[in-house]
């Protein structure tokens, strides 16, 4: 908008024009002609007006001729002034003279020349006076002593003219007649002219009307601003018509603020109604008139009044909206469609210029848009807002910021709220699209997957809908964010890349050379990172429109052969990444819509490039082990994806098929030639086969091959001149064996099942008692063997693990079986090879480095304190969601020790395996990663397995099923998969771990969404309740043969441990499942609406279309049975902590409060088999969750906390040593600090929040915050007279910490509630005061404590807790004067003493605190307090919070 001034000035050029117009239409006028005509138009009158008009300097002409200017102007208002004041007959004259010019405009004509600028004479023009000639009336106003007779003759004159068209020439005679009364110098009589403009409008018509008004501000002079601003608005509420106008000329004159808010609440009140075009003007005069007091209030009625309709463009226009565009801002009269754009566009400047200079209003409308609670509520309006106010006020940039990530973190502001607001209005953000991309760029650093997703959104809507400059700038800002070295912050660029890709290919290939640039910082990115950088790449070369991308082509040929022929093992494996995935690109259809769809196979050019290419791969990568496993891991995932065509699939079957079986297999009537450590024996076969046709996997002569005949890291046979294959690779050869098999004939494995059955040539594995005889290399040959074999059997189970015949199902138990044997004789040996390094398994970039932690591998003694009987696979030293306690070893297959009788035979199983545990998952990097299909066996029962004899008749049958170890073994890698993906990154990962090791073995999985995964594991729902269930019973069972002690001593120790952690791990997934935050995204509601469904049928038959609370209930219901006979704490603490997930959920959580609180209270009162309570710091970090879950769901928390300082502590005080409290069993002398830490940090929060009320609440609320506060105070002493008993450091230390803060509470929130409690609850307030000053005492002693033992730990406190209470004893003293008691107040000197009470003498002349007391006659109640150094600011403690935790735990 421009200012009503500038609108008038312009008014004034446009009446030049008109007047310009007319001139053109007159004869012209050229020296000769202005003489020769002149006796013939000069105005011949010999009244007093024309004379002095011509004495003066002006000829009067007639007709259409201009009147003349002889004299300068201000020469010619000179002379005229001086002979009317000299006239003999003044004041007369005037009146003749004025009675003169009313003659003299009778006429029409000569009225308009008089109205008309005069003309200046040729020999005048080098005057240098002013550069235009004003017209005669303008002349005549400009003398003080004619003015007001002439404004009086014009309004007397004006009303003829009202009602009248406009004259031929197109002048229009009012509008002519206000023109004279604009910028006057100087107004003789204001008021008498404003009431004369004021009468006019009222009776002008409309059209006149709107001009009128709008010529107020430059007629009026600014002591009639009020009575105009006054009338106006009285007029607004007669004639809605004249809104616009009026408001125009109110924003620019000088009114009371409260007569603005009068017109600006008339004006929003009729909002709703004002057309488009109206629009901008009424909101400039609306943000013009907030005021800094009401501006919330005003933009939250404007943005709720402004209906849609104004801020959304029509539906006509939405459809012309790709023509605006691309045609650029078009503005004609004739188009309804762009004057409407015109009108938001308008409107959005008017916006734009408030928020840019007014700070109060860009803070306003964020606080505005703040306040909205619901999500509905929230408009595309906002939005806008939300970003033009960012991009346009620099001093809000971090309020907009900080408002915005809070409403996309609460849901609020959603996708489709947001491409509805790029789609309508992208001609208004076009133009901050600089700060959108930057807003974007400041999101997609965040951490917190909702507002990186939102920053990922900002990018993908100004690519799709701004010009191709703002394309540019996208890219540019996106491959920025690929080279910065953030992994969260280069996934989310590259899937914004990806999408933008498949979003608009043309558009994106014209930027093709900013993204090519990355390939300059491949160092920086993990494999998963590179597939999709080449990926991308790919498919810009190599899509359909191939004549543009042939430079990009070329350059990814030119990359990757530079990489593949690199001697560096990195840049090689990196060149093989980006060639099988620019093959994946050029052997699938990429015009299809799915890869499936092919239209034709592969041309033959195409056929030839993509064999050459893998060729070429293959032959570079043939002289590395690990770059040739890495091209058969990626070329199988390559054809899992089903990108390849069916032409080079079948080129590829045939090739590998072949190369396998030379490689690896072999007759088992070939008996392998060489001079071998071991014997060679055929082991772990399925099958008996006869001497003649069976087949082995030839594995320990390979590895002998490799490790004991290379010379320089050859491996080559010099007696068959063949190359031998590494076995490093058969695991990743067999994957990709078998996935093309899979694809070629439809998941069919007959080609190959013999390879579920074949032996392999390996030794006698069992270490026995030649273990500590073998050297060093063969433990480590030994180890290698393991390692490959296992790995075989995992890509063996892989392979079969879908195959529905019961026969396949039978070997691929036996296979697991395999594994936990194998698994179990791996421990021995690693036990005795400490500085062993396994051959790699997964072969991505991130294991290039990956080295088992040698020092932890090993474990020690002191590794096994708190695990039961030593064994490793419990993880009760481990804390929840905790990568660490997913232990994958099993050694119940070799390791059967009988267990009858409970200790004496625990104790030799610890003692045994104290000798030979390691820890596997420190290995986890050199398994090869099990597919998530493999969990499809969780749904096998009992399989019935049919041995045939030599002619293929029965000859009996095996019952085989899922035992517990081999249960356990797969649940606890599902969790670990669990947890990978579906636990936020930033709570998973620390800022120490090395980049990438958290994703170590996990490759295949992350080829797959989070949400692909959750609805693997829903579907794996009902399979792991069986299995809950079955563990249940057993349990349950196992209480009832022992009368209710489910580790009594009939219990096997082995077999208790295994279903114990089988227990913990399905908890544990139900756990992670139920806490993945993706169920909160609308997308994913019916995925958990399955999940409940499963649990609810549990209980009763399963419903359709059962409302989500009834699900949740029934769920919440058929969890909480488990709580009976629950094996171990941590199954209690995941169990409860599930519980509670499911109940978040609800949309009432609070009723399920009192269920979780009375569950937990249960687990602290049941005493828990062999545990090493408080020695065991997971333990101890579960306790204290477990203590935090009751308190905070416990509908009376003093309550609970009286109970426990009350009962549990004194029972545990009388008890024996080791003993522990009979209430509380968990409570005993090592897990006291925890209850008592939870149970003071609880006490401060709870009554840190009960408001202090005022003195107008009624009594009974006194009365019972009062009696709270007694409650609260009793708490309080008796938890901190256990400090006379339990004087460890990490309890004085939160005495320390908590009392203060409970000090500072009772400052604040009960203090003033005893102001206004003392008068009518005389006893009651001092009693508590009386209880309270003995605490506060105490709280002294300790601090006399804390110096004489010189702690410095505990001594950073004394001065913080010291001022508090010093506070407390002058607020106290301020509460007596209030109310009347002085008297009952005295200071004193209060003694240093220690904790048991005895006097500190050293420091008794040294030190001096005060004493104050309070006696009442009545009462002989007395008080006293201590006071000591200043305080800083209460904020310091919370520096020191973090640090004291490690102080809490140390004791």
């Amino acid at each position: 908008m421009v200012s009503k001034r500038s609108l008038s000035k312009s008014e004034e050029d446009k009446e030049s024009l008109t007047e310009d117009a007319s001139k053109a239409r007159k004869p012209p006028l050229c020296k000769k002609t202005k003489k020769s005509y002149v006796h013939n138009e000069v105005e011949e009158n010999d009244s007093v007006f024309v004379q002095l008009l011509k004495t003066s300097g002006i000829i009067l002409k007639t007709g259409e001729s201009q009147n003349q200017l002889a004299v300068d102007q201000v020469v010619f208002q000179k002379k005229l002034f001086q002979t009317l004041r000299k006239h003999p007959s003044y004041p007369q004259i005037i009146e003749e003279f004025v009675s003169g010019l009313e003659s003299y405009i009778e006429d029409q004509d000569c009225f308009r020349n008089c109205l008309l600028s005069c003309e200046r004479l040729q020999d005048e023009e080098a005057s240098t006076g002013t550069p235009y000639s004003k017209s005669l009336i303008k002349l005549l106003l400009g003398i003080d002593v004619l003015q007001p007779a002439v404004i009086k003759t014009l309004f007397e004159k004006l009303p003829e003219f009202l009602f009248e068209n406009r004259n031929g020439d197109g002048i229009s005679m009012p509008r002519l007649i206000l023109s004279q009364l604009k910028w006057l110098d100087r107004v003789v009589d204001s008021k008498d002219l404003t009431t004369k403009i004021m009468q006019l409008v009222s009776i002008a018509p409309l059209p006149l009307q709107h001009d009128f008004i709008t010529s107020l501000p430059e007629i009026l002079g600014d002591s009639q601003h009020a009575d105009v601003g006054k009338e106006l608005s009285d007029l607004l509420m007669e004639n809605t018509a004249l809104t616009v106008p009026i408001l125009d000329v109110l924003s620019s004159l000088q009114l009371d603020p409260k007569l603005l808010s009068k017109v600006r609440q008339l004006v929003m009140a009729k909002l709703s109604a004002v057309k488009l075009e109206d629009l901008p003007v009424i909101i400039r005069f609306i943000l013009r008139a907030i005021t800094a007091t009401d501006a919330v209030q005003v933009i939250s009625e404007l943005r709720e009044q402004l209906d849609l309709q104004h801020c959304v463009l029509p539906s006509q226009l939405q459809a012309s909206q790709s023509k605006l565009k691309s045609k650029g801002r078009i503005s004609s009269s004739g188009n309804q469609e762009s004057s409407d754009q015109d009108c938001v566009i308008l409107l959005f400047d008017v916006i734009k210029s408030a928020v840019r200079y007014e700070k109060t209003i860009s803070e306003a409308w964020i606080k505005a848009i703040e306040n909205i609670a619901s999500v509905s509520d929230h408009k595309i309006f906002d939005m806008v807002m939300l970003l033009i106010i960012y991009s346009t006020n620099t001093q809000t940039k971090k309020y907009t910021e900080r408002v915005l990530r809070s409403k996309i973190r609460s849901g609020c502001i959603q996708e489709q709220l947001l491409q509805s607001t790029f789609c309508t209005h992208s001609l208004v953000l076009k133009d901050v699209c600089p700060s959108i991309l930057s807003l974007a760029q400041s999101l997609l650093h965040s951490l917190e997957q909702s507002i990186n997703s939102f920053g990922s959104l900002l990018y993908k809507h100004a690519f799709k809908f701004f010009d191709a400059y703002c394309k540019q700038e996208v890219v540019g800002a996106l491959v920025t964010h690929i080279c910065s070295g953030n992994d969260t912050e280069v996934d989310t660029a590259l899937d914004v890349v990806l999408d933008l890709v498949v979003l608009n290919l043309a558009a994106m290939r014209l930027n093709a050379v900013f993204v090519k640039g990355i390939l300059d910082y491949l160092d920086n990115l993990s494999p998963q990172q590179i597939r999709k950088l080449f990926y991308i790449l790919s498919t810009l070369a190599f899509s359909k429109e191939q004549a543009a991308s042939n430079h990009i082509q070329d350059d990814m040929h030119l990359v990757i052969r530079k990489q593949l022929s690199s001697t560096v093992l990195r840049y090689k494996l990196i060149g093989i990444i980006g060639a099988v995935t620019m093959v994946g690109i050029m052997a699938s259809d990429s015009g299809s819509s799915s890869v499936t769809q092919r239209k034709a196979d592969l041309s033959n050019e195409e056929y030839t490039q993509v064999t050459s290419l893998l060729q070429l791969v293959h032959s570079c990568s043939e002289q590395s082990p690990q770059a040739s496993a890495l091209y058969y891991d990626e070329f199988a995932n390559l054809i899992q994806g089903g990108k390849v065509a069916p032409k080079a699939l079948e080129w590829a079957g045939q090739t590998i098929l072949t190369n396998f079986q030379d490689a690896f297999v072999v007759d088992s009537c070939v008996v392998p030639e060489g001079d071998y450590p071991f014997p060679v024996k055929a082991l772990y076969g399925l099958e008996e086969y006869s001497s003649q046709d069976g087949i082995v996997i030839n594995l320990l002569p390979l590895l002998f091959s490799q490790d004991f005949a290379k010379d320089g890291g050859r491996m080559t046979s010099h007696k068959s001149g063949q190359k031998l294959v590494s076995p490093l690779c058969l695991a990743s050869y067999f994957r990709l064996l078998r996935l093309c098999v899979e694809k070629q004939h439809g998941g069919n494995l007959e080609e190959i099942d013999g390879l579920l059955d074949c032996p392999i040539f390996l030794t006698d594995l069992e270490p026995g008692e030649k273990l500590e005889s073998m050297s060093v290399k063969e433990h480590s040959f030994m180890c290698s063997l393991i390692f490959l074999t296992l790995n075989w059997f995992r890509e063996i189970v892989n392979a079969f693990c879908q195959q529905t015949s019961p026969e396949m199902k039978g070997k691929v138990l036996t296979r697991l079986k395999h594994i936990i044997k194998l698994q179990g004789i791996l421990e021995k040996y690693l036990a005795v090879t400490p500085d062993y390094v396994p051959p790699l398994a997964n072969f991505d970039l991130e294991t290039l480095d990956a080295t088992p932690h040698t020092s932890t591998a090993i474990s020690a003694k002191t590794r096994v304190i708190g695990k039961k009987g030593g064994r490793k696979r419990k993880a009760d030293g481990s804390k929840p969601s905790s990568p660490d306690t997913l232990s994958k070893e099993d050694t119940s297959e070799c390791d059967p020790t009988p267990s009858d009788r409970s200790q004496p035979e625990k104790e030799f199983t610890k003692k045994e395996e104290e000798k030979t545990s390691v820890l596997l998952q420190n290995y986890s990097a050199f398994f090869r990663e099990l597919d998530i299909e493999v969990f499809s066996i969780l749904h096998c029962g009992l399989v019935t397995k049919f041995i045939l004899d030599t002619e293929m008749h029965t000859e009996a049958t095996e019952v085989v099923q899922l035992e517990p170890p081999e249960l356990l073994f797969l649940l606890e890698d599902l969790a670990q998969k669990l947890e990978n993906m579906l636990t936020p990154a930033a709570k998973r990962v620390p800022f120490f771990k090395s980049k990438g090791s958290w994703n170590i073995g996990f490759s295949h999985l992350h080829q797959r969404s989070a949400q692909e995964i959750a609805h693997c594991i829903v579907q794996l729902l009902t399979p792991m309740c069986n299995h809950l269930e079955n563990i249940h019973n057993y349990f349950q069972c196992l209480a009832g043969e022992n009368h209710g002690v489910v580790d009594g001593p009939g219990t096997k120790v082995q077999e208790y441990q295994i279903m114990s952690s089988c227990y913990q791990r399905l908890l544990q997934i139900f756990y992670g499942l139920f806490a993945w935050r993706g169920f909160f995204q609308p997308e994913n509601h019916n995925l958990l609406n399955s999940a409940l469904e499963v649990l609810a049928s549990r209980l009763k038959q399963r419903e359709h279309d059962q409302p989500m609370e009834e699900l949740l209930s029934q769920s919440f219901h058929y969890l909480q049975n488990f709580h009976h006979n629950i094996p171990s704490f941590q199954c209690a603490i995941y169990l409860i902590r599930l519980l509670m997930v499911i109940s978040e959920k609800s949309a009432a959580p609070t009723q399920r409060k009192e269920k979780i609180a009375s569950l937990a209270k249960q687990f602290l009162c049941r005493v828990w088999p062999s545990e090493e309570k408080g020695r065991n710091s997971t333990f101890n970090d579960q306790l204290h969750g477990l203590l935090c879950i009751y308190l905070e769901h416990t509908d009376s928390v003093l309550k609970a906390i009286e109970e426990i300082a009350g009962v549990g502590v004194p029972e545990l005080i009388n008890s024996a040593k080791d003993a522990s409290s009979s209430t509380f069993p968990t409570l005993n002398r090592h897990t006291f600090v925890i209850f008592f830490r939870v149970t003071m940090a609880e006490l401060e929060k709870t009554v840190k929040g009960l408001q202090a009320g005022t003195a107008a609440d009624p009594q009974q609320i006194h009365e019972e915050k009062l009696l709270y506060w007694n409650m609260a105070v009793r708490d309080f002493s008796i938890l901190l007279n256990l400090i006379k008993v339990f004087d460890s450091h990490p309890v004085l230390h939160v005495c320390l910490k908590y009392g203060r803060l409970f000090v500072e509470a009772f400052l604040k929130q009960c203090m003033p509630l005893l102001d206004f409690s003392f008068r009518k609850h005389r006893e009651d307030v001092l009693s508590l005061l009386e209880t309270f000053q003995l605490d506060t005492r105490l709280l002294h002693h300790l601090c006399g404590h804390s110096k004489i033992h010189q702690d410095m730990r505990l001594t950073k406190h004394v001065p913080l807790l010291k001022k508090t209470l010093e506070l407390l004893v002058y607020r106290v003293e301020a509460m007596l004067i209030v109310n009347n008691c002085r008297e009952a107040f005295w200071l004193g000197n209060l003694k240093n003493r220690d904790l048991q009470g005895e006097e500190i003498m050293s420091q008794n002349s040294q030190e001096s605190t005060a004493d104050e007391s309070e006696d009442d006659t009545s009462s002989q109640v007395s008080k006293s307090k201590a006071k000591e150094e200043e305080e800083d600011e209460a904020s310091d403690e919370g520096k020191e919070q973090d640090s004291d935790e490690s102080d809490d735990d140390s004791d």
